[in-house]
């Protein structure tokens, strides 16, 4: 039937374990939309070239919204820090690597071993949760 009995009614109660396994999925799913809409604001902003463009600077505006009400939501079952690393960490990678990839920025063997680092540490503030 899914739940345990209670031993003194013999009665199904509901497995917390799983609601609070659900629960803590849903704020790292949201976590990472997040972050990766750190990444959307932060190349808008620099795409709106001091507000002076319309569209990059709502779409900005929009993704920073968006962005901050995520991390805000997540931080509600994530520990502070790590929601924070996480989150910075996804948009900081993500920036770059966007950057790298439109020739916007050098590539290098050493800058993407770096931002593979930065994955990697994120990763594993994931697992370590």
């Amino acid at each position: 039937m899914g739940g345990r009995l209670h031993p003194r009614t013999s009665a199904p109660y509901p497995d917390s374990d799983k609601t609070a396994l659900q629960e803590s999925c849903v704020y790292w799913l949201v976590l990472i939309v997040s972050g990766v809409l750190e990444s959307v604001w932060a190349t808008a902003l620099g795409r709106s070239e001091g507000f002076t463009r319309v569209v990059p600077a709502v779409v900005f505006v929009a993704a920073l919204a968006c962005s901050m009400a995520g991390l805000a939501y997540a931080m509600r079952g994530l520990p502070v820090g790590t929601a924070y690393a996480v989150w910075v960490g996804i948009g900081a990678a993500l920036t770059a690597g966007y950057a790298m990839w439109a020739g916007l920025e050098p590539v290098s063997a050493v800058r993407v071993l770096l931002l593979a680092g930065i994955v990697g540490c994120v990763v594993g503030l994931e697992l370590t949760h």
